[in-house]
């Protein structure tokens, strides 16, 4: 997609920030991307034809979320933020976050993945941010939604799930679990993000054709609950993939202009509060 062909105030729903200059990762840290910056995403974010995006807190900063609030300051307007909060955390607390700019809590949990919210937490949190309109951004292997399904369907606050169900081997349309994400997609309260095939694809590059099948299928069954991301700077990958490749699969996974500009730019105004 070339950017005359982006719709004005386009989102990317997924991007991470790291500043090791004034931010340093928590020891536990699962990895060490290279140092990323706003002012380098925002680079790229405008090479792009983008003109918004929402900043998810790394697995490797913990509950320190200070670099994604700086960045969200940084970005005036034009973003979002998805940080992690404990429990405890207080309303007033919240309140804060949110006249920041937050508008969500991550749930990173992934075997493995880093991440330092659990199970157990996602019905107490997702209690206290409900009041908020702010959603839960949930990644785990997609192969567990049937285990999910119920205790997703019952929070009383939006989900959104990380990149085309994050299938950590992938599966079919007709798969039970992806039958059991469509179903809570058609709830009306649970949204996908279409990003990052590179991190489960085995078909791999340019068309991640087995995980573009499932991109296909949320787009035509479900355009009002999908959202478009990079998952810029791409943490893990070396050498990073193109984010102009990645966005040109889009019209392949939406071919209507219309289902495009819902996916790029209604939706994410609708979920974040653009």
């Amino acid at each position: 997609m070339t950017s005359s062909a982006i719709p004005a105030d386009a989102c990317d729903c997924h991007i991470h920030i790291y500043d090791y200059t004034r931010f340093e990762l928590m020891p536990t840290a699962p990895s060490r991307p290279p140092q990323s910056l706003w002012s380098d995403y925002l680079r790229e974010r405008q090479a792009l034809g983008l003109g918004r995006a929402v900043i998810v807190q790394p697995t490797g900063y913990g509950f320190d979320n200070r670099c994604t609030l700086d960045a969200l300051e940084q970005a005036q307007g034009s973003a979002r933020a998805i940080v992690t909060v404990p429990a405890e955390i207080s309303e007033s607390e919240l309140a804060a976050l949110d006249r920041a700019g937050v508008r969500g809590v991550r749930f990173m949990m992934v075997a493995n993945g880093g991440g330092v919210m659990r199970r157990d937490m996602l019905e107490p949190i997702a209690a206290k941010i409900a009041p908020l309109g702010w959603n839960i951004n949930l990644q785990i292997d997609g192969r567990d939604f049937e285990q999910y399904e119920d205790l997703l369907k019952s929070l009383p606050c939006r989900v959104v799930i990380d990149h085309n169900g994050k299938f950590l081997k992938p599966v079919t349309p007709d798969h039970p679990a992806m039958q059991s994400l469509l179903r809570l997609l058609d709830t009306g309260r649970c949204w996908i993000k279409l990003s990052a095939p590179y991190e489960t694809s085995q078909t791999g590059a340019p068309d991640y054709e087995d995980v573009g099948a499932l991109a296909r299928t949320f787009a035509r069954e479900f355009p009002e609950r999908c959202l478009w991301a990079s998952n810029w700077p791409h943490p893990g990958r070396n050498p990073q993939p193109s984010n102009r490749a990645l966005l040109d699969l889009l019209p392949a996974w939406a071919p209507s202009a219309e289902v495009r500009t819902r996916i790029l730019v209604d939706n994410p105004a609708t979920l974040y509060g653009f």
